[in-house]
């Protein structure tokens, strides 16, 4: 009857989750496994129940999905483990766990750093501490009822509690799970593979740098993944270094593209999704960080080469099929986001004025236009969204593009007559 609460609920607001067999598998996983050290701890007394950190679940839980989920699971495991005691203590396990449950969720809001993880064992600690002080007076009547040992379980249990970040990589690498603190490790431009692309494509490396920020401050505007989008950003064009030269932010006054056929160009240009994809299995970045190299151009064209092969055609329109990028279009808001920022971003370098009107026509053309061809047919953005990236947008390149002071030159004094 429990797990049927907990499916009812996933069958309500979580369909994504239930109908995912490894999140599935992995939730059932969590109940199961404090079920079977419940049972070890209170049939056979290994140890004392409330060394086991319970509070372990829904943390995990939070990293991995949300906090409502998180809270759910873990008034299931707390009720079913429940069953398990017995007598008068059954009240007591219900009411410790759950508060220490909640707790730990309310103060872990996005485990980034360790330190945030730490803090949360030293909660969930005062926690029990406080809830075992005042239930064993309020059923004692008397604070020498008190035993001191069990403040020793619930230290050992905080001290558990702040080794989730092993099982939290365990789990990553088990059911292929992506936490916050992989997206911040990822983000860091010290990571080998980005400073590969700094060395080898500088040019296309300050463009993803400008592009993680842009995205970022758009996601937290509207509420969707800021450190998934910005460690999106930063490996989106990594296939663009295999051809490093073929890309206008690389070159150095040598264009190869002037002796190929736009046919050609097209070919190479549009190869570094392909290229990026091979590269990202390489290095095993997760599929969330796949997902932005695949999508960022969509089904869209390379229009300045097909726009050449048309006029080498005499205007006439020829076969898209080989100026298409392999797509697929924007399945998420963040891939969304770099699509649009992607874009936005490349074609403010042509502007020849940098000002509100011609920063604000070229966003509004630029995301129009992409929406008008149907790139964000599968895209979760809503009309209200779309108009919040686009101020976003505005705010930054104006904010990117400023204009700056001329510094006065310094006057040497005038010399005086000689006497």
């Amino acid at each position: 009857g429990i797990l049927f609460c907990f499916w009812l609920y996933l069958w309500s607001f979580r369909l994504k989750i239930l109908h995912n067999r490894r999140n599935a598998l992995f939730l059932v996983l969590c109940v199961f496994v404090s079920c079977i050290l419940t049972e070890l701890c209170v049939t056979y007394g290994l140890f004392n129940v409330y060394i086991l950190p319970f509070a372990i679940v829904p943390i995990v839980v939070r990293t991995f999905f949300d906090s409502r989920t998180a809270f759910f699971l873990s008034m299931v495991q707390v009720l079913l483990c429940s069953l398990i005691e017995e007598g008068a203590a059954q009240g007591n396990f219900i009411i410790m766990h759950t508060v220490a449950c909640i707790v730990a969720i309310d103060t872990l809001q996005e485990l980034t750093k360790r330190s945030q993880l730490i803090r949360t064992a030293i909660c969930v600690f005062l926690s029990y501490s406080i809830m075992y002080a005042a239930l064993t007076i309020i059923e004692e009547g008397n604070i020498t009822a008190i035993d001191p040992h069990t403040f020793a379980c619930f230290a050992i249990n905080a001290v558990m509690l702040s080794f989730a970040y092993v099982i939290i990589f365990v789990f990553e690498r088990v059911f292929g799970f992506v936490s916050k603190v992989t997206l911040v490790e990822l983000a860091d431009i010290n990571n080998p593979l980005l400073q590969e692309l700094s060395e080898k494509c500088p040019g296309t490396f300050q463009h993803s740098v400008q592009l993680s920020n842009l995205v970022a401050e758009a996601a937290r505007e509207i509420g969707a993944n800021s450190q998934l989008a910005r460690a999106g950003a930063l490996y989106h064009d990594i296939g663009k270094m295999d051809n490093p030269a073929f890309f206008t932010e690389n070159q150095h006054d040598v264009n190869p593209h002037e002796v190929l056929t736009p046919e050609q160009s097209a070919k190479i240009v549009i190869r570094h999704v392909t290229d990026g994809l091979k590269r990202a299995e390489k290095e095993k970045l997760p599929m969330e960080i796949r997902n932005f190299i695949l999508e960022h151009h969509g089904r869209n064209l390379a229009k300045y080469f097909y726009t050449t092969a048309c006029n080498n055609n005499g205007g006439n329109p020829i076969d898209p099929t080989p100026f298409t990028y392999p797509g697929p279009n924007p399945r998420s808001k963040e891939t969304s986001l770099l699509m649009m920022a992607d874009a936005t971003e490349a074609a403010s370098r042509s502007l020849k004025e940098y000002n509100d009107e011609t920063i604000s026509n070229l966003v509004n053309k630029i995301i129009d236009g992409q929406i008008a061809q149907g790139l964000m047919k599968d895209s979760p953005l809503s009309f209200r969204d779309v108009e919040v990236v686009k101020k976003v947008f505005i705010s930054r390149l104006r904010t990117m593009y400023h204009t700056r002071i001329s510094y006065p030159e310094l006057k040497k004094p005038a010399a005086k007559p000689a006497q």
